[in-house]
């Protein structure tokens, strides 16, 4: 069974480490701070200028004044400090981010990730992102496996404009968990009851399958 967005979220925040400095984009990436493991403490930059961001906030209790870089209402912690995007991209530039969390439209067996623009619809611009996969020690992409016309987002070679090349470490989608290796993607996990013929049929790119492949914890 194909996990849900919430369900991609759980398993990424199993990635993350205690004293990580962890930058989370828009989309799927923003619900990972809604399920931090207990004990781990961790501390979450928004590249709009906070650093100690909190889960999203119970409905009543939003404040519209506190927003992350995807304009969606959030929580701050104790301790949580504001400041201009010259010091927050200051902080991506100088590689003080250990682990960016990223959706993304495509990803290719080699670690690129395009994941702003597609040609023929308005955009505002690359935004933050190009920062973030330059700069960030570790890049995991959270996305669906294939997109709504049931094709492949996992390719031997993005078709659209790129953010980044070969910065892409994991990809965890709603069929399985994939490490990026000098011979393409290799499968780590698989979503319970997925197989892992579903996930080759639905792989692009080169798939790598080594023995028998655990189903995802989350």
């Amino acid at each position: 069974m194909a996990l849900s967005k919430e369900q991609i979220a759980q398993r990424i925040a199993r990635e993350l480490k205690d004293g990580y400095y962890v930058n989370l984009g828009i989309g799927i990436p923003t619900l990972v701070a809604n399920y931090i493991p207990e004990g781990v403490h961790v501390v979450l930059q928004s590249e709009n200028g906070l650093l100690g961001m909190g889960p999203f906030p119970f409905e009543g209790e939003e404040d519209p004044d506190l927003i992350n870089a995807g304009k969606q209402t959030i929580t701050t912690v104790q301790g949580s400090s504001f400041f201009d995007s010259a010091m927050s991209f200051g902080m991506i530039r100088a590689g003080k981010v250990d682990l960016t969390v990223l959706g993304a439209m495509e990803v290719s067996e080699k670690g690129d990730i395009a994941n702003w623009k597609i040609p023929g619809k308005m955009v505002k611009g690359m935004g933050g992102a190009m920062d973030l996969v330059a700069s960030a020690k570790n890049i995991i992409v959270a996305m669906m496996h294939t997109n709504p016309k049931g094709e492949s987002k996992l390719l031997p070679a993005c078709h659209l404009p790129l953010t980044g090349v070969g910065c892409v470490k994991k990809v965890v989608t709603d069929l399985g968990v994939l490490a990026i290796t000098e011979g393409g993607f290799k499968l780590l996990e698989r979503a319970p009851g997925v197989s892992v013929q579903e996930i080759q049929s639905k792989t692009a790119g080169k798939l790598i399958v080594e023995g028998a492949v655990p189903e995802m914890v989350y």
